[in-house]
């Protein structure tokens, strides 16, 4: 059995083959999704966060939206960029989110990936320290994030306040308990998903990778996740860690199908640069009949490994056809891989 999450990125266009033209109508489709998605039975509702691009940005309102129009389904990110995060606003924003949703949250962080504008964490007010770059910025935000998110009390009172406050020092709030064991790290090389587990964060991996070995992609993650579960064993963590994968995947059951993803030539991993010097692996989409689709799938070491897996979703073709993407995965493909309990 698998926890099994779509991933939106949010994109809008005013085009006329989109169905999502604007800002608002992505955040509010997201939310129409999320709801689609708990209705089918989806165990998560996770959206990405980008920043100077006509895509979903800052994720506390939206996540607290869908909070407070579903009851059950995970609600996440994958991923918040730590470079531009203030650790102290963003604990108190996670707080109250995860109240309103009843302790759902769960959060995916990371260092960020390649942006819209050059530096763009610089435009927020932040800047690597003397002898940082911004991947070092973003790790030290995060670790900020995940101190606050402890609950301790830091801040000397006033000692003539505007309210009564508690004895000792103050921590912020609100407070969500729990929300520390709910924080995932989207981690692109081994290193720092060791490092990840080391600090008590759940792992999340994508359909990209640094390419450290050669080797197919879902190769690499399964390598990568054994690391992670090995580090987090050192380290002597009580709780068992969540691992999530990214996959785009679509069973083609009928003719919208297969003439949005019947022709795709995305069925192998193709090899880019992120930089000068970062060489990556992006990883292949997944477009087939059920009982091909079956078979391709049971190859996928990175997807058996990991104990959630997040369909990322064309977001612009509308809730309705989405939603049919989410249900065709849960009733063609899902059983037959023991992911779900056959009906």
């Amino acid at each position: 059995m698998k926890k099994i999450g779509f991933l939106s990125f949010g994109h809008w266009t005013p085009s006329p083959q989109s169905r999502t033209q604007s800002a608002a109508d992505a955040i509010l489709q997201s939310i129409d999704l999320a709801v689609e998605a708990e209705r089918l039975g989806m165990d998560g509702a996770y959206f990405r966060v980008h920043h100077f691009a006509q895509q979903l940005a800052s994720p506390f309102p939206l996540l607290a939206a869908v909070g407070a129009k579903t009851r059950k389904i995970e609600i996440g990110t994958a991923v918040i960029d730590m470079r531009y995060e203030n650790p102290h606003y963003m604990a108190e924003d996670a707080g109250a989110a995860d109240l309103i949703a009843g302790g759902r949250l769960q959060l995916g962080i990371s260092r960020g990936s390649p942006e819209q504008v050059i530096d763009g964490w610089r435009y927020f007010g932040y800047r690597p320290n003397e002898g940082e770059n911004d991947a070092d910025l973003g790790r030290r935000q995060a670790e900020e994030f995940l101190e606050l998110l402890r609950g301790k009390g830091f801040a000397q009172p006033n000692p003539r306040p505007m309210f009564p406050n508690p004895p000792g020092l103050l921590r912020l709030e609100p407070h969500s308990e729990g929300l520390l064991d709910r924080i995932w790290w989207g981690s692109a090389t081994n290193a720092t998903a060791a490092w990840a587990a080391k600090l008590g964060m759940n792992l999340q991996t994508s359909t990209l990778k640094f390419d450290e070995t050669g080797e197919p992609l879902h190769i690499q993650q399964a390598a990568q996740i054994r690391a992670f579960r090995a580090a987090w064993k050192a380290a002597g963590h009580k709780r068992t860690p969540r691992v999530s994968v990214s996959r785009s995947i679509f069973a083609l059951v009928d003719d919208r199908d297969r003439a949005y993803f019947g022709r795709s030539s995305q069925d192998e991993d193709q090899i880019g640069f992120l930089d000068a010097t970062t060489r990556a692996i992006f990883g292949r989409s997944y477009a087939a009949e059920p009982d091909i689709l079956i078979e391709q799938l049971k190859k996928d070491e990175a997807i058996a490994e990991a104990d959630t897996l997040l369909l990322t979703v064309p977001n612009q073709l509308g809730v309705a056809y989405n939603a049919h993407v989410m249900e065709a995965i849960l009733t063609t493909v899902a059983p037959a891989l023991g992911w779900r309990q056959a009906t």
